[in-house]
């Protein structure tokens, strides 16, 4: 196949589902018809079979491709970030924007042809859910309390961290910090709280972007981890099946590969354990095949009280802090598995941190530094679905194999957190039956990251549409449809992001709040030193995106403040931080 977006899409439609022919789909005009297509007389679907031999659709217009990419958008909304997250590709496109646009057309739900639709159940309407809880705290005074005497501490980022902080990415000089990365042989364990400080992450694990494992101390004190497991260290099924039996949860294929991924469906808890318990009498095999629980949002779904308690290391999560402003979306999962389930080889979405707890059961985690994983490509392009793979070693199909190192691998043990950098490649193993707690996040340590990567994403599209530029009306726009299609968020969505954030941390800082007392949420203690921070890095990549040509090029009326504002706002702010 040619193309992943507008000349061709992929595909299996007829047959039944996954194990059906591929095809290629193309966009219809107004009158429903292309050539050398079967009329599709739904109206869900403006995408019918045809061929496999690419064509230009007859009568093709440019409102049919928007039309289709819009409707593709407001179906496949979860998919999108699921696909962004696991990091797949389709042939030759290399897990851009575009390759996941194809895969998106490959995966078997939410289907848009009702000739080969099913029924996927989905979770009640915002309005129908009960109420979000904040995920609680530790039943301990907050750090952020007033001490004696009324003086305010801050346990987060003090001014030497923060000027710490500043110098190092001066120093980096537009490069990256992703790419500065020693030659590392282990990864650091964390052995004690109390002799362990946010500065000391800080410093010494998220500026330099480096993994590290905390010990089970860190987490003793979670709800989930007294709980969910059985006094001997095994999953508890049965309160499991009682508080959360009803509610339907996505589970992967882990035995069916899909490009880079695995093949998802919906079903109950119940059902999955159910499956589960059945999986482990059979001694760990099923005609089923092998299912994994993934990427469940149980505290955007389900009330989450008393399951764990963030970790302030963790804290400053921008991303989480947008879309719990917006009360749409977050990046908080639930993973549930028995041994032998895994997740193929992928870097995180937008290219966040991710932080991973094993409620019970271990894992084994293989890690590559940013850059590595560019010498696991095959000789097509693409990145591997599975680095413990023999066919890693043939030269012929994977001919830059020798130049890259081995990885770093880890066992993480029940109770025990990792922490992921930005932009590392890995692939997970559970060697156990295994329950892990898993969030996303980003912030001003790898905010320039996500804007990176988002450039890459949006020139991937515009590479697969380059043809129509001359001849579509609004080509600008169609990408940046297209790139929201597929990734989640395109350059407007990026600007809002950036203005929520800033407009906290400015009014924090005007009020000397701590970072979690903004609009009645959690309480981080962090303090006004992170909020300069975060302001000042905002400000650097905001002038980034400012100048970026196809920034420009979006409809202003949609921003408020306009960017040019915002931006002389968050100078001003930097400015006025220095004796802070």
């Amino acid at each position: 196949m040619k193309r992943a977006c507008a000349q061709g899409l992929a595909r299996r439609v007829s047959g039944s589902g996954r194990n059906s022919e591929c095809r290629l789909l193309v966009p219809l005009d107004c009158s429903g018809t292309t050539a050398g297509s079967a009329v599709c007389t739904s109206p869900v679907s403006l995408w019918p079979a045809v061929g496999c031999e690419p064509r230009t659709p007859r009568g093709f217009t440019p409102e049919a491709v928007l039309a289709n990419t819009s409707f593709f958008f407001s179906q496949f909304k979860e998919q999108r970030r699921r696909n962004a997250q696991v990091g797949f590709r389709a042939s030759a496109l290399r897990g851009s924007a575009a390759g996941r646009l194809h895969r998106c057309f490959h995966y078997p739900y939410q289907p848009l042809c009702p000739r080969c639709s099913f029924d996927i159940p989905r979770a009640p309407p915002r309005s129908q859910q009960p109420s979000r809880l904040p995920v609680p705290r530790r039943q301990t005074p907050s750090p952020g309390f007033p001490a004696p005497h009324g003086r305010r501490t801050w346990p987060g980022m003090d001014r030497e961290t923060r000027v710490f902080a500043e110098s190092h990415f001066r120093g980096l000089e537009g490069r990256l910090p992703s790419r500065v990365c020693p030659k590392l042989d282990r990864v650091d364990f964390i052995e004690k709280p109390d002799s362990f400080s946010y500065a000391d992450f800080f410093k010494g694990y998220l500026l330099p972007n480096l993994p590290c494992v905390f010990s089970s101390a860190f987490t003793e004190d979670w709800g989930s981890r007294r709980l969910w497991v059985t006094p001997s260290g095994k999953p508890n099924f049965d309160y499991l099946l009682q508080n959360y039996g009803d509610v339907v949860v996505p589970v992967a294929n882990c035995g069916v590969q899909e490009y880079n991924s695995n093949p998802k469906e919906h079903m109950p808890l119940r059902d999955y354990i159910s499956y589960w318990k059945e999986y482990i009498q059979a001694n760990y095999s099923s005609s089923r095949g092998c299912l994994y629980l993934k990427d469940w949002h149980l505290c955007r779904d389900f009330l989450a009280e008393g399951v764990f308690t963030l970790p302030i290391y963790f804290s400053s999560d921008w991303l989480n802090e947008y879309w719990d402003a917006l009360d749409v979306d977050d990046y908080r999962f639930v993973y549930m598995g028995p041994t032998g389930t895994w997740s193929p080889f992928h870097a995180d979405v937008f290219r966040s941190f991710s932080w991973s707890v094993n409620i019970c059961g271990r894992k084994k985690w293989f890690f590559f530094p940013p850059g590595q994983e560019e010498a696991l490509r095959d000789c097509h392009g693409g990145l591997p679905y599975d680095v413990t793979s023999p066919t890693l070693l043939d030269s012929r199909l994977h001919p830059m194999r020798d130049r890259c190192g081995p990885p770093l691998e880890v066992t993480q043990e029940a109770g025990e957190m990792v922490f992921v950098p930005s932009g590392w490649h890995h692939q997970v193993h559970n060697l156990e039956d295994t329950i892990s707690i898993n969030h996303n996040w980003v912030n001003g340590c790898n905010l320039a990251n996500m804007w990176h990567f988002l450039q890459q994403e949006l020139s991937a599209v515009q590479q697969e549409v380059i043809e129509w530029r001359d001849t579509m009306p609004d080509w600008h726009h169609h990408c940046q449809v297209i790139m929201k299609s597929c990734s989640g968020i395109n350059f407007e969505e990026f600007y809002h992001f950036l203005k929520i954030i800033a407009e906290r941390r400015l009014l924090l800082l005007a009020k000397g709040m701590s970072l979690g007392q903004v609009e009645g949420g959690e309480d981080t203690g962090l303090g006004p030193q992170q909020a300069a921070f975060d302001i000042g890095r905002i400000a650097e990549v905001l002038e980034s995106v400012v100048a970026h040509p196809d920034f420009q090029r979006v409809d202003p009326s949609t921003f408020s403040p306009r960017p040019e504002v915002l931006l002389r706002q968050l100078e001003e702010a930097v400015a006025a931080t220095t004796s802070l």
